[in-house]
């Protein structure tokens, strides 16, 4: 009996550290460098996020290389109590396939907390490529075929994915010319030394309102709202029917994060994606704010489970790989 008290006795002074949670500053690692656009996202999402756990300081950890899979690899060694979360976009599910190896487990290794936004993607080519709409520009794809060249920001880049989406639409294999980040990818667009680009609005909406490239079609199944982009038609209107690719992040915590911490997170995330900042500076990059059931944890998990299966489709039939 004794003993027995003694861990009710125990049991009950570990619950106010759960009813407390958080009372120390948060991280939150971002597997990108600082400056990039899930970083963007991360920082305004912190902003928003630490209002509704009593304005709690949250950092953010910049741990990138490898397509992402550092920085994963880093959250999922972190303790599980709650202080160390990760925000992470579609590599999440595409690392699986790409690099035949993780240090991690995806699905496994990681609680799911909740998606938070989806950032649709442009077409775009430099201004010396001869077409003034995707129909031309498909024309102009098909019959130049290999002399045409891709840009992309590195294998594993939300442009690396999208090309190869783009190349399996069209049945096209133009050559891919792989850059170190999206800044001088689009730089050689700018400047005419590669052809197209299939990049974040976060990315390119600033070069497609200062008139600097070709726009041509976004690749989600409806018209974006910005202005900017609003007269963009759709690449499945264009005639790629079902083309739907865009760029999400959701917020990860490690695998064993106790459940009233994780709750609360999730509480925490579903106001975040409400305050008014935040939406503010979404809109302002294009990207649209999640707010069906993927919000919730097992539906952000399930959803994560469909874009393993998708992407690992397209990057098993382009046999390019990361490791």
């Amino acid at each position: 009996m004794k003993r027995l008290f003694t861990i009710a006795i125990a049991a009950l002074a570990a619950l106010p550290a759960f009813a407390e949670y958080p009372d120390k500053p948060i991280m939150i690692v971002v597997p990108f460098a600082a400056g990039g656009p899930t970083d963007k996202v991360a920082r305004d999402f912190a902003e928003a996020l630490r209002k509704p756990l009593g304005n709690v300081a949250i950092t953010i950890d910049n741990t990138g290389g490898a397509g992402g899979t550092l920085g994963a690899a880093k959250a999922a060694r972190a303790a599980n109590d709650g202080y160390t979360l990760m925000l992470h976009h579609v590599s999440m599910a595409t690392s699986p396939s790409l690099y035949r190896k993780l240090p991690y487990k995806t699905l496994e290794g990681f609680e799911y907390l909740g998606l938070i936004n989806e950032v649709p993607m442009t077409l775009i080519s430099s201004k010396s490529v001869p077409a003034n709409n995707f129909t031309e520009l498909r024309k102009w794809l098909e019959t130049n075929g290999s002399k045409t060249n891709l840009a992309n920001a590195g294998i594993g880049s939300a442009s690396h994915l999208c090309g190869l989406m783009l190349q399996s639409a069209l049945k096209i294999a133009p050559q891919t010319i792989p850059y170190k980040g999206t800044a001088p990818a689009m730089t050689d667009l700018i400047g005419g030394q590669v052809d197209i680009m299939c990049d974040q609005t976060t990315n390119t909406t600033a070069q497609i309102e200062g008139n600097m490239v070709r726009a041509y079609a976004v690749t989600t199944q409806q018209r974006l709202k910005t202005p900017v982009l609003a007269a963009l038609p759709t690449l499945d209107e264009s005639g790629l029917k079902g083309f739907n690719v865009s760029i999400w992040h959701g917020l990860f915590a490690p695998a064993g994060t106790p459940k009233a911490v994780t709750d609360k997170l999730n509480a925490a995330l579903k106001v975040a994606l409400k305050d008014p900042a935040f939406i503010k500076s979404q809109e302002g990059l294009g990207a649209v704010i999640i707010t069906d059931a993927r919000v919730n944890g097992p539906q952000h998990k399930k959803f994560v489970e469909t874009e393993i299966e998708k992407w690992g489709a397209v990057i098993k039939a382009a046999g390019q790989y990361a490791d």
